[in-house]
């Protein structure tokens, strides 16, 4: 009996000193770790921080996938490209925690020096840049290669947001240096030659400015000058003519220009209804160029099938709803322009990739965030899901200022 009785204090012992640990270790994420307690967060928050973290997961066996047999071929290694990216992965999501932990006010603070010395970098890679397949858009430092056209896309959406936010209270010198910053970066861009990275800032920003309620014949005559300096662009560079030719017509030069889009097309039609699995992949055998970066849909769509595409796409319509939602949650202009912008890179440029891949739109070099391959991509990525995480966390009524709350 005396057996029995010890026995069970033991175990009611043990029991109780698991709940403190787990007491502990709540109070201890709660209070020091988030910057707001998780049972008050927003519920769109809430949502939003599992979606991202299930999407930058499920990125590292997607790329897995895509690049494990050329790894191997290649490097000796099937793990090279998983290894890299998932040490990329987690210093993004240390960059991710600061990011929550940070008032937007700061954020705004920052947001005009980092974007002047961001057009300073793209601007150097004219002059020192490394040029891959025609295009200067890398710095070299190091070991590490640096693409400022992608780290500057966090930066590009708070400024324009604080921007536009507060567009009808600051004076005409403001409005005129701000909008000629934007369209220096846009055009250092082009001239890389980078027109997908371009557009898509310049559809950031006509986005975040139609939210803030500009004038819309001013963002028309705008949106007319953005297509005029895109088709001079692809009128003066034979690089980005071929593309929008294959584009075209791939099967016209199905060795050279249309190669890129035919074995992409073949992937997705190899998939039909289900796909290959997960693995059984054919085209990334070497057929498929940029398989791990530029056309990692196509892999996808091939293993998973039509099915598996459809349900990446209501995905990413998931998360559009849930960034129109913390949007008008918002309790100022900046947090909402903030989220839209965010939205707008996260979604759109994604949606961007996806119609690269199938061939709605001309061959380009846009990742897919947080799937492909690439620090560069990875950091700016998470960066700005951690300003839409934030956005939705300062919509509380319960926001924690500091760790003594």
């Amino acid at each position: 009996m005396n057996n029995i009785s010890n026995k069970k204090i033991l175990f009611e012992s043990k029991k109780e000193n698991t709940r403190k640990s787990k007491d502990y270790l709540s109070n201890l994420i709660n209070k020091k770790i988030l910057p707001l307690p998780w049972p008050f967060w927003p519920k769109e928050g809430r949502l939003i921080m599992g979606l991202i973290a299930f999407w930058s997961i499920s990125g590292i066996f997607i790329l897995g996938s895509a690049s494990w047999w050329v790894a191997t071929r290649e490097m000796g290694e099937g793990s090279y490209y998983i290894k890299r990216q998932i040490i990329w992965l987690l210093a993004s999501w240390s960059i991710f925690y600061l990011a929550i932990n940070i008032q937007l006010k700061k954020w705004l603070r920052l947001s005009g020096p980092f974007l002047l010395i961001g057009m300073l970098l793209i601007a150097s890679t004219s002059f020192f840049g490394s040029t891959v397949n025609g295009s200067t858009r890398w710095l070299i430092i190091g070991p590490i290669q640096v693409q400022p056209s992608e780290l500057i896309k966090p930066f590009i959406i708070l400024q324009s947001a604080k921007l536009f936010g507060q567009w009808e209270r600051i004076n005409s010198e403001k409005k005129l240096f701000w909008l000629t910053i934007f369209a220096s970066i846009i055009l250092l861009i082009i001239k890389q030659p980078n027109l997908s990275t371009a557009a898509l800032t310049g559809i950031l920003l006509w986005m975040i400015a139609l939210a803030a309620g500009i004038n819309f014949r001013c963002l028309f005559n705008t949106a007319l000058s953005g297509l005029t300096i895109g088709s001079i662009s692809i009128f003066f560079n034979t690089y980005q003519q071929s593309r929008i030719l294959s584009f075209i017509n791939p099967w016209k030069d199905p060795q050279e220009s249309g190669y890129q889009l035919i074995q992409s097309l073949y992937a997705i039609g190899s998939g039909g209804l289900f796909g290959e699995g997960y693995g059984l992949s054919m085209q990334k055998l070497q057929y498929l160029p940029y398989r791990s970066t530029d056309f990692i849909f196509a892999v996808f769509a091939e293993e998973f099938g039509f099915f598996g595409s459809i349900l990446l796409l209501s995905f990413l319509l998931v998360v559009a709803y849930l960034t129109l939602k913390i949007s008008l949650n918002c309790r100022n202009n900046y947090s909402k322009l903030i989220s839209i912008g965010a939205g707008t890179i996260l979604v759109g440029q994604s949606i961007m990739h996806i119609a690269v891949s199938s061939g709605a739109m001309p061959t380009t070099g846009l990742p897919f965030p947080l799937i492909s391959y690439g620090g560069n991509s990875l950091i700016s990525s998470l960066l700005i899901a951690a300003l839409l995480v934030r956005c939705s966390i300062e919509s509380s009524d319960l926001l924690v200022k500091n760790s003594s709350n």
